[in-house]
């Protein structure tokens, strides 16, 4: 596997291109505060590949996809290299689950803004994200309605990575009250699921240290535990999932915009990112983490 630096399909395509396809898209008058759903009831797109098909020429305008495979390279005969064991994602990322792309990235290891070691020394992460880029004032139509339910995302990248490593740890966005946030309740919560048993206790444990944290279980819409998801598309055909509420996410920015939100992490996002990254570390020292 080679070395490839991050894929960052922002860049602007051409006038004419982008001028021709927006003509296309539905107005509106704004984009409004979306809502995380986990059901595709409402997707406007069936899978990731509709969408790419459908907004043809939009990639980097409309939406974007990035990831990171580091290398991994063993030319010893007689000794075993290490090789990364965990994938972290983001299927909803920039304006859809605002937050989930930065904590893909910090989560990983990196900066969000610099893509610097956000924890020096420490172990990185392959990623992979997909992200909303639409503004209002683009007329697009909301960045919620490029929404792919987990359970439909065929993007073959994000595919081939989840089957190629034995954990994905994923990460969405959900309100405070799909989340089982009532009244005066502390809205800043974090939903935990997947199927990996292991790797969920691990995520309780880790980051109930510094947030609330309540378990998938209790919200089946939140639970992450259709083998179809990525996050269970693993080597062990079982994951992590975290669904963040949206006050927990604004928490980890002091400026809490698509363009702000890069640079604007504070020690709330390092503190979360970090707990993640120690309950991996720990999961990651399991017997069945050993490949022969």
């Amino acid at each position: 596997m080679c070395d490839m630096s991050p894929i960052n399909r922002r860049t602007v395509l051409t006038a004419a291109l982008g001028a021709a396809a927006l003509s296309s898209t539905p107005l509106v008058t704004g984009l409004g505060a979306p809502l995380a759903r986990a059901t595709s009831d409402k997707d406007v797109y069936d899978t990731n590949i509709d969408l790419y098909k459908k907004l043809s020429g939009q990639e980097g305008i409309q939406f974007a996809r990035r990831y990171r495979r580091h290398e991994l390279l063993d030319n010893e005969r007689g000794e075993r290299l290490p090789y990364h064991r965990t994938t972290i994602m983001a299927l909803h990322g920039g304006g859809i689950e605002k937050g989930t792309s930065e904590l893909c990235l910090g989560i990983a290891g990196y900066r969000p803004d610099t893509l610097a070691a956000l924890f020096p020394g420490e172990p990185v992460y392959d990623y992979w994200m997909f992200e909303g880029l639409r503004l209002p004032s683009m007329n697009q139509g909301t960045n919620r309605d490029l929404h792919v339910t987990a359970k439909h995302c065929d993007d073959h990248v994000a595919l081939s990575m989840a089957a190629s490593s034995l954990n994905v740890l994923s990460l969405h966005g959900c309100t405070a009250e799909q989340a089982g946030v009532r009244g005066s309740q502390d809205p800043k919560v974090v939903v935990v699921g997947g199927l990996n048993a292991a790797f969920k206790k691990l995520l309780h444990e880790e980051l109930g240290k510094h947030f609330k944290t309540v378990d998938g279980d209790d919200f089946p819409a939140l639970a992450g535990v259709n083998p179809a998801n990525p996050c269970n598309r693993t080597m062990l055909g079982k994951g992590g999932q975290l669904e963040l509420s949206t006050e927990l996410r604004a928490s980890f920015f002091d400026k809490d915009t698509m363009d702000g939100r890069p640079g604007s992490t504070n020690d709330e996002f390092k503190k979360f990112s970090g707990a993640c990254r120690k309950a991996i570390a720990r999961l990651e020292t399991r017997s069945d983490q050993v490949i022969l």
